[in-house]
């Protein structure tokens, strides 16, 4: 029997001269030598029968389960069931295997019972590599092999950003040495289904090259078992692992008013281990055209960040036509931070964003729809050092960025220098507790030196954006102490010296010739100093309304905080100069330290009172879970503060208005309330004017409401239905803050998608296939209400009053459809609307989003694999920006 008649039918074991016994094979009697469940170790050296010298560098190890024959007369190894051979680095199971021990070939595959079923496929492994075939032949020598319908898997991808195993199926498959296999058709997919892909690129011919390449001739898209046209007459799929070098395939398409283009064109390089750079580009046709590049870098224990640059050059139609324009935009975002562990004295931090103002608006690649509700865009870059030995000093180096993106004004520090020193206590021993007024005396030393440029998106980056900087030094002493009163009032004392440096001042001086005030600027070293003092006395009160263990609410606790503080500092009249206006007469005053960066002397001596009570109510409600026998704490109203003040020194008008603000959350958490007022003691005129006269006494009420506002937001979602869910009783309450990628955390502006990167947000536990659904349908809701009062000069108007609202629904597993929209009951009109539909396709991913209406209304449909090694088998079509 030769090796053609072996693999030249599926049941390649009907030739050997056995018989039916277990399922339904029968084998001949074992030859005496040779036990059941025995392991045969032999080296065919050894062997009664000869053979060629020199061929075999290793002893070939085999055993079987139900019988191993030595056939002198065929030359040849039978082993049956559970069959394993060694040899050096190659390993082969299977059900039968048969050994040329002259050729030096090997045989394998797998055993078919009574009814026709297949069962111990061969499994071959050589090295690192597995291949798993319904038959096998490979030659020890030429270490050749010819496999039929083999199945291996290829763990590829990029190291530490993620992986995918592609699967690499072929009819035939022909081994010319360790590194090269030919294949003849041939399939290959990243889907989880070994058995039935619901997608695979069939491969006619091809040379594959493990963990590295695959090179195919003509190749198409099956999905379904169905073809589609989507091909190719030559195809490269890199297999390696780790990140590798390679070109990143452009989207393309076609924009109105610009013509047809590519986008995201690019070429992906690693530059080492902990670094790596992406370039993409876009072009079109009538020549615009745009460039980006993006570098991510980490390194354990040390530190971690990221590059990125965005720069377009905005074409409108072509020269010569009317709406011809032509602009420029650009963005930097820099992002470096440090590990605590790589020097805890030293730390460098990073987090940049700036550029054009209206990048986010008017990219024509970004179609992220809540980047542009963007309003401000802020950059910091510190260095800081700590010198710990006593007394410890804290150094730090700034330079910081704010701008905004509506009045394209642009504040920056270059740079601002802080140093601080430790707390010291000069009367008490560095250890143990510190007694008294006298023990707790204590001071500290801050500097604050910056310069600060104030500047126009227009004239930063070039020489005018120094013009107007200004640069000083502000140097601070606080000195306290505190103590207690009758055991219950806790006292506080203090005062605070400034010494203020600058490097330009402005002279005033009325101007005969031209008649008016003409400002002089004095360049050079000028300083003033300044102090104040305070003092606080202030207590907490508890007051406790017990209702009985055996109701629901068993007991309510309300906590006050009254405080009273003073505060004085005397006037600074040295530093205020006078000169008189040719044209009015009128005597004027004035500092030369207006508009220096620290502000000016403190003129008119002060005196003022405050006085703040903060209120809390919370209590104590039976546990609905039987087996917890402690009650539960439950807060009615996080906060309800009053405060106010009288300024003794004001010849009228003494009293300040009364802020009252608060806070609460109720609904077991879900509804969030805020909201606060301000309360005008003093009537006003018919000119809006504030008069010093009681608004009571003026035909009023007590107060004048002057401003009010209120915010609630509520959140809910099908798991706050779920009695298993852990809850937490004292949740922390989330500012609304804009993230990283320009969508606000609570999605009401819509999802934060960045289409310029290639790359798939992680939602397989969310779209995981469950084949048991029923009726649950997971969902989510957002609310958020804003009301704005104004009634200072009895307009009696409503500033704002919107509502705003973001939901989420699977409908099934693997199919999300979300909404983001909201209403201005006000300007009458919805705010930014966003219709999201997400389909989960297992190895595709589909995405359509749609904003209806607005200045921001555009689309973006896509539909791809997941799998980063074939993601650029994809197809994506948007919506252009119109021109702005």
């Amino acid at each position: 029997m030769g090796p053609s008649a072996l693999f030249a039918q599926e049941d390649f074991i009907k030739p050997l001269p056995i018989k039916a016994v277990q399922d339904s094979i029968t084998a001949p009697l074992m030859p005496a030598p040779v036990r059941r469940d025995t392991v045969v170790t032999d080296s065919l050296e050894n062997d009664s029968i000869q053979t060629k010298s020199g061929m075999l560098t290793d002893k070939i190890k085999y055993k079987a389960k139900d019988y191993v024959k030595l056939s002198q007369k065929d030359q040849k190894i039978y082993l049956y069931n559970e069959a394993e051979i060694y040899y050096e680095d190659t390993e082969l199971k299977a059900g039968v295997i048969i050994l040329d021990y002259i050729k030096n070939e090997v045989y394998a595959g797998r055993l078919k019972d009574s009814l026709g079923n297949y069962s111990q496929t061969p499994y071959f492994k050589q090295g690192d590599n597995i291949v798993i075939p319904d038959s096998i032949r490979f030659n020890f020598d030429t270490q050749k092999a010819l496999i039929f319908n083999s199945r291996t898997e290829q763990q590829a991808g990029l190291g530490q950003l993620g992986s995918d195993a592609m699967k690499v199926y072929a009819n035939i498959t022909k081994k010319e040495n360790d590194s090269v296999y030919f294949l003849s058709e041939g399939k290959l997919t990243t889907s989880k289904d070994t058995i039935n892909p619901d997608y695979y690129i069939r491969i006619r011919k091809a040379k594959f090259v493990p963990k590295k390449k695959v090179i195919a001739g003509f190749s198409n898209i099956y999905i379904a078992d169905v073809p589609t046209p989507v091909a190719l007459p030559f195809a490269y799929f890199p297999l390696t692992s780790g990140r590798t070098a390679g070109v990143m395939m452009p989207t393309f398409g076609n924009d109105p008013d610009r013509g047809y283009f590519l986008q995201n064109l690019g070429y992906y390089i690693p530059i080492s281990d902990y670094a790596d750079l992406t370039v993409t580009g876009d072009l079109y046709t009538n020549g615009s055209w745009g460039f980006r590049a993006q570098s991510v870098y980490a390194k354990k224990y040390k530190y971690r960040g990221n590059f990125n640059f965005r720069y377009e050059n905005q074409i409108t139609s072509q020269k010569g036509f009317d709406d011809y324009s032509r602009g420029t935009i650009y963005n930097i975002q820099i992002s470096h931070s440090q590990d605590s562990k790589a020097n805890p004295n030293s730390r460098l931090s990073a987090s940049v964003n700036l550029g054009s103002s209206q990048y986010y608006r008017n990219s024509l690649l970004q179609q992220n729809l809540p980047n542009t509700q963007i309003n401000n865009l802020s950059s910091s870059i510190s260095y800081s050092k700590t010198f710990p030995a006593y007394p410890s000093v804290n150094l730090s180096l700034t330079a910081t960025h704010n701008q905004n993106t509506n009045t394209e004004a642009v504040d920056l520090t270059l740079p601002t220098l802080q140093a601080s020193l430790e707390r010291i206590f000069p009367f008490a021993k560095r250890e143990g507790i510190k007694k008294g007024a006298f023990q707790n005396i204590n001071f500290q030393y801050d500097l604050n030196a910056r310069n600060s440029i104030s500047t126009t998106n227009e004239d930063f980056g070039t020489a005018k954006m120094f013009d107007n900087a200004k640069v000083g030094a502000r140097h601070r002493i606080p000195i306290s102490t505190n103590f207690k009163v009758a055991k219950f009032l806790s006292v506080s004392m203090g005062g605070t010296y400034e010494d203020v440096w600058t490097l330009q001042t402005f002279n005033q001086r009325f101007d005969e010739e031209t008649q008016t005030v003409v400002t002089d600027t004095i360049s050079g070293f000028d300083r003033f100093n300044q102090y104040n003092l305070s003092s606080s006395l202030g207590t907490t009160v508890y007051g406790t309304f017990n209702l009985g263990e055996d109701k629901k609410i068993q007991a309510i606790r309300h906590v006050m905080r009254p405080s009273v503080s003073y505060g004085y500092a005397p006037s600074f009249e040295q530093y205020y100069d006078e000169y008189i206006n040719g044209v009015t007469g009128d005597t004027v005053s004035y500092t030369r330290f207006q508009n220096t960066l620290y502000g000016v002397p403190s003129r008119g001596q002060s005196s003022n009172l405050s006085f703040s009570l903060a209120n809390s109510l919370e209590a104590k409600v039976r546990n609905k879970d039987s087996t917890k026998l402690e009650p539960k704490k439950v807060f009615l109203l996080n906060s309800f503060n009053f405060s106010t003040g009288y300024n003794f020194e004001s010849d009228s008008l003494n009293l300040n208005p009364l802020a009252i603000t608060g806070g609460t959350n109720i609904l077991d958490n879900k509804m969030s309330i805020n909201f606060g007022a301000s309360l005008d003691p003093y009537a006003i005129d018919n000119n809006g004017t504030r008069i010093n006269t009681f608004n009571i006494a003026n035909g009023g009420s007590l107060f004048r409401l002057t401003s009010a506002r209120a915010n609630i937001s509520y959140s809910i979602s099908s798991e706050d239905f779920n009695p298993t869910r852990d809850r937490e009783e004292y949740p922390t309450e989330g500012d609304i803050y804009v993230a990283a990628s320009g969508g606000r955390t609570d999605d009401l502006f819509g999802k934060a998608n960045n289409f310029d990167e290639s790359r798939f947000d992680d939602e397989d536990e969310l779209n995981k296939e469950n084949p048991i659904y029923q009726n649950k349908i997971p969902w989510d809701l957002r609310l958020q209400y804003a009301l704005s009062y104004s009634n200072t000069n009895r307009q009696n108007d409503f500033t704002n009053n919107s509502l705003m609202f973001s939901g989420n629904v699977t409908l099934s597993p693997g199919w999300d459809v979300g909404v983001s929209s909201g209403y201005d009951f006000k300007g009458k009109g919805f705010t930014v609307t966003q219709l999201r539909f997400r389909r989960d396709l297992g190895s595709f991913k589909l995405n359509f989003d749609w904003t209806p209406f607005g200045d921001f209304e555009r689309w973006y449909f896509f539909i791809g694999i997941k799998s980063s090694l074939l993601k650029d088998l994809k197809w994506e079509n948007r919506s252009q920006p119109p021109p702005r």
